[in-house]
């Protein structure tokens, strides 16, 4: 059995429970093994918009057992989840808190003497906020990527080769892709700066991130489609981007060469 490890907060998003691309049953195992006094869910928790489409039931057991893991851990656990557009049914019932678990658009995160602000992202996408009707025909074009990226990881893995993100690898290497991560990184660190914060966390891009621009801290916590991605912070306010295939990486060689060893990957 792994042993648990405890942060002061851990952040994820992009987790689109509905969608068979969710990566539920490993973003489940994570925050088993991992335990934190605040969980910022930044947005994009449910896929509203998958649920949506067709006919054929979407929800399964792994997307209940990771709602059911919030329920359990909100007792010791304060759990901020923070809209984003793929869940914004939630509009209707902004803002709302109930037991230890608070629904919000934006939020302040404040901690050791600094103020991050904590927003989805997507209203900072002109795409997405101006024109949903193309957002909508992106994402079926997504769904085809993603359809791609399953055949290749199911190829690999008969092969005995790890899981690797195709789909990223594609965003990384088209230049307009490169152009829009980072423009959408600059306009919502002026946000954070006008709102006098030192920090900014966000999700929406599935595209892990810890970067300054000047005194302004971008953390960007990726998702749970592609990347499989969390960010942390200890208790002396340092945050780490940490990818979960490089965790489980480390649990094999600690049961194959008992080496106490802890890899962590920051971008």
């Amino acid at each position: 059995m792994n042993q648990k490890k405890h942060h002061k907060t851990i952040v994820l998003s992009d987790i689109h429970l509905g969608s068979k691309w969710s990566k539920a049953k490993e973003a489940t195992k994570y925050l088993k093994e991992n335990t934190c006094d605040t969980l910022i869910l930044c947005g994009d928790i449910i896929d509203g918009w998958q649920l949506m489409r067709g006919k054929k039931a979407k929800w399964k057991k792994r997307h209940s057992n990771f709602i059911k893991l919030l329920l359990d851990i909100q007792h010791d656990t304060k759990i901020i989840y923070l809209r984003g557009n793929h869940d914004d049914f939630l509009d209707r019932i902004l803002p709302l808190q109930f037991q230890n678990i608070k629904i919000v658009k934006d939020y302040i995160h404040t901690s050791n003497g600094k103020r991050f602000y904590v927003i989805h992202g997507d209203v900072f996408d002109m795409v997405t906020s101006r024109y949903s009707w193309l957002s909508k025909i992106g994402d079926v074009g997504y769904t085809l990527l993603m359809w791609v990226n399953k055949y290749y990881n199911n190829r690999r893995l008969k092969k005995g080769l790890p899981y690797y993100s195709l789909s990223r690898e594609v965003k990384k290497r088209v230049k307009a892709s490169v152009s829009y991560i980072s423009d959408y990184e600059k306009h919502i660190v002026e946000i954070a700066r006008k709102k006098k914060c030192d920090g900014v966390i966000c999700g929406h891009i599935h595209h892990p991130e810890k970067a300054y621009y000047d005194e302004i801290l971008y953390l960007n916590s990726g998702d749970w489609v592609e990347s499989l991605s969390a960010l942390t912070e200890d208790y002396e306010g340092n945050w780490e981007v940490v990818m979960y295939a490089q965790e489980e990486k480390v649990v094999e060689v600690m049961k194959e060469d008992k080496v106490p060893e802890k890899v962590k990957l920051a971008i």
